[in-house]
């Protein structure tokens, strides 16, 4: 058995206004799941809970790594990666931004060099990568903060709108790269999103969030 993430009866209020309310699910590896829903759903929340970011009101939230549960710990949190939706770059260059999550993972500095450039290629930024990461373009910053997410190759990956900002050329390239982690890595993306119609042909499951219940489509 490998990673599952379980929700069971999570609730959020935000000034008396119910956000999510009673929402249960299980999260299985090697899936792809779609959280859809117009601005204002909760997807963010729940996307938000399910990282760890944020505690509910009510109800819990288990991960399980090969069959047995993990505490929230720092190890817990180094397998799993949350990309928010306004992406910000960090101070300095590009490969300096990409790099900072192995840095302090203390990753060697052969490995940190191999992973990045690798990542820098796959994103089409390897020309960009000495150059100071704030000066980027919107799409490019967008592309930017899903490279730092995937260099250090999550077991449980969260995607809030990850295609904002994005041209047709590097939504395809986007999609390619989702596609292909998750085959190669056996890992479980959840991906909140306004557009079902980009994501729907490679999502394993579509759920939507309505009057803050969690439904399967």
């Amino acid at each position: 058995m490998g990673v599952n993430i379980q929700i069971c009866n999570v609730k959020k209020t935000y000034k008396n206004k119910i956000i999510l309310d009673d929402c249960s699910y299980s999260f299985h590896e090697n899936k792809t799941y779609l959280i859809y829903g117009p601005n204002g759903s909760g997807k963010t929340t729940l996307l938000r809970i399910l990282a760890l970011l944020e505690k509910p009101d009510d109800g819990d939230v288990a991960y399980f790594f090969k069959n047995f549960r993990l505490k929230k710990n720092l190890d817990l949190y180094r397998r799993i990666t949350y990309v928010q939706t306004n992406v910000v770059a960090f101070n300095g260059t590009v490969y300096e931004n990409i790099s900072y999550g192995l840095k302090i993972r203390n990753f060697s500095k052969k490995e940190i060099e191999n992973r990045v450039n690798n990542i820098l290629h796959l994103f089409n930024l390897y020309e960009k990568a000495n150059e100071d990461a704030k000066l980027l373009s919107s799409g490019e910053i967008r592309k930017l903060g899903l490279a730092r997410a995937f260099v250090l190759q999550p077991e449980v990956l969260f995607l809030d709108e990850p295609t904002n900002n994005l041209d047709e050329k590097n939504l395809e390239l986007i999609k390619n790269i989702i596609i292909e982690y998750k085959k190669n890595n056996g890992c479980i993306i959840v991906i909140a999103t306004l557009d079902i119609s980009f994501f729907e042909n490679f999502s394993d499951e579509i759920l939507t969030l309505k009057e803050g219940k969690l439904i399967k489509l």
